[in-house]
């Protein structure tokens, strides 16, 4: 499997960046007055064929309780988590190691988002660069909360770092409540649901929300999480990895700064 590195942030049209999130620093460590939490478990882009094997158990286990119909499609990897501009997130125990959860991010850089398959998105949406959160699953366990509430921190993270515009979510019920509790706004007038053809045919709810607006939107609206993204540094949550950029990514970074 070769390793899902960064997206070149100089592609990217979009007006997000680590400057956003007042936790978020070219070093990884926090900055002067952050609290810092450590964590039960480590949260990366999957890299491996074992880490991958570790997502795709969690995700189908997960999709299974909710949605067998969909869970009996889950049971291999998916060709999306192996594409350009897709990352795989993984939640691990630091303990034995074993998968907690899951989260497949899907950026439009070299492909319309999985929900295109389903829905035309607004003309407001057009040309924007757009990040999906799609395949989330967590451990049927008392930590399920938490890793949830880890992995859409590294969401957000991922889209500051990959300068991102907007995060889309497609949700069923009632999942579209928690998205809507993040301040997720909907991209249809009157919150309509709509069948997904690439999802079964659920219907679906589509949010989304401008990256920048986050942490303002949280502030002024008193998020109960917001202390957790904002105030809190996790050195657990590490998306920057230990691996240099795959050959022919490199070669395609040079030549973009050429160009």
């Amino acid at each position: 499997m070769k390793p899902i590195t960064s997206v070149d942030a100089a592609k990217q049209d979009g007006t997000a960046s680590r400057e956003a999130s007042p936790c978020m620093t070219a070093d990884k460590s926090p900055q002067p007055g952050m609290g810092e939490e450590r964590l039960p478990f480590r949260i990366g882009i999957v890299r491996s064929e074992e880490e991958l094997e570790k997502a795709v158990s969690i995700r189908h286990d997960a999709y299974g309780r909710h949605v067998p119909t969909i869970a009996a499609l889950l049971e291999k990897a998916e060709d999306c988590d192996n594409e350009p501009g897709s990352a795989v997130l993984l939640a691990e125990s630091k303990l034995d190691g074993s998968p907690l959860g899951t989260m497949r991010i899907q950026t439009n850089r070299y492909r319309k988002l999985a929900l295109e398959q389903s829905v035309e998105l607004p003309a407001w949406l057009q040309g924007k660069s757009q990040a999906e959160a799609t395949r989330l699953g967590v451990a049927h366990s008392s930590m399920g909360p938490m890793v949830k509430t880890a992995l859409f921190k590294a969401y957000y993270h991922y889209c500051l770092l990959e300068q991102i515009e907007w995060l889309v979510i497609a949700a069923r019920s009632p999942l579209d409540e928690q998205y809507e509790s993040m301040l997720m706004k909907d991209v249809f007038p009157g919150g309509e649901f709509t069948p997904m053809r690439h999802a079964g045919n659920i219907p679906h709810r589509v949010l989304a929300l401008r990256v920048d607006r986050v942490e303002p939107e949280w502030r002024q609206a008193g998020h109960p999480l917001y202390g957790f993204f904002f105030h809190t540094h996790h050195a657990d949550i590490d998306l920057h990895g230990k691996e240099a950029a795959a050959p022919d990514e490199k070669h395609h970074q040079a030549s973009s700064s050429a160009n």
